[in-house]
């Protein structure tokens, strides 16, 4: 797959998760195996511009983690095209315009999913980027989009937006099954994405939401026709996610779900990765937030979860992890009650 000039390993897309998708988790996703391209978490563009320390933090980058495109939000007032140039200049690969994001702290100050009801101004704005862009970047970085269906279900206008959108030059649009109105609730509208994918002419079509599940990914290509799958929220849970979509899209069977061990694994890497490039408290923090995602997958952990999401520093979580990982749960993915038991005793 192809975002203009640049090509994907995988038809599979980390999307930018607001107060997620920062340096350790997007490094994680990708040594874990299918990602084709991960995404930062949205970036205002004045804040960007300014030097925000907060802003800096969640655009960092480095040689392990691409190819990663960075998220813009704004509106036609803000600096988008500079910060734009500034995000090629700090790694970039893709410049995405966030058109899609419902938050209020985004949304009420014009930018992401406002965008969607005054598309003629959306437009000019997006000439402006892309200008700028292909200047700076002399053709090889491309600029994308990310949108919603619409603002609400009588001003539906992802069709006609991502047409207009392709004939200005945007490389491809990513497509959430969901209105703004919607937020995160109800069900993403498949067939709704593929309305999308028959408006253009031949940029690809990604498409977004309730993919929590490998097997969503081939279900939503096959109902929307769309060319790739974006996965966010799904992937906090399961970061191995994309592996097992990667290894369902070249043999029709989703990929093995990891043992309990190789779990376990996962998660002192991302301590690892967190205490190597995360600000301390956020780096502990994180970890003390993530811990009951994850642990949602291992069965019965309820120590291990309480342990680390009350732990102060990384040594400590390390040893209850490790604690916690024995041979023969290499066979198994997650703890059963007697194997709870046991541990307990131990």
């Amino acid at each position: 797959m192809h975002l203009g000039p640049v090509h994907l390993e995988t038809p599979l897309l980390l999307a930018p998760i607001a107060g997620y998708c920062d340096l350790p988790f997007r490094i994680l996703c990708r040594e874990l195996g299918g990602v084709g391209i991960a995404y930062t978490d949205l970036l205002n563009s004045r804040a960007l511009l300014a030097g925000v320390q907060k802003s800096l933090n969640l655009a960092q980058t480095n040689g392990m983690d691409q190819p990663v495109g960075m998220q813009l939000y704004g509106n036609s007032e803000d600096p988008l095209p500079e910060a734009a140039l500034w995000a090629i200049d700090h790694g970039a690969r893709v410049i995405d315009i966030n058109m899609g994001c419902p938050v209020d702290k985004v949304a009420k100050k014009n930018g992401g999913s406002l965008l969607l009801r005054d598309c003629p101004s959306t437009l000019r704005l997006v000439d402006r980027i892309i200008a700028a862009v292909d200047r700076h970047s002399h053709g090889r970085v491309p600029v994308t989009a990310k949108i919603r269906l619409g603002w609400d279900e009588g001003s539906i206008v992802g069709p006609s937006l991502a047409r207009d959108l392709e004939k200005a030059g945007i490389a491809a649009v990513t497509v959430h099954g969901r209105t703004t109105v919607q937020r995160f609730s109800g069900q993403a509208n498949w067939e709704a994405i593929g309305e999308v994918v028959a408006a253009v002419d031949s940029i690809p079509v990604i498409g977004n939401g309730d993919v929590t599940e490998a097997v969503h990914v081939g279900e939503l290509m096959k109902v929307s026709g769309c060319q790739g799958v974006m996965i966010g929220r799904g992937a906090l849970r399961t970061p191995w996610i994309f592996e097992q979509a990667r290894i369902l899209l070249e043999t029709g069977e989703v990929g093995p779900e990891p043992s309990f061990n190789q779990k376990c694994s996962m998660i002192l890497r991302h301590i690892d990765l967190l205490d190597r490039y995360a600000e301390l408290p956020f780096g502990i923090r994180s970890m003390q937030q993530r811990i009951s995602r994850y642990g949602k997958t291992m069965g019965h952990v309820k120590p291990l979860k309480e342990v680390v999401r009350t732990a102060e520093d990384f040594e400590t979580m390390r040893r209850e992890v490790r604690r916690w990982m024995m041979p023969h749960r290499d066979q198994v993915s997650s703890i059963s009650r007697g194997e709870y038991e046991l541990q307990k005793a131990i």
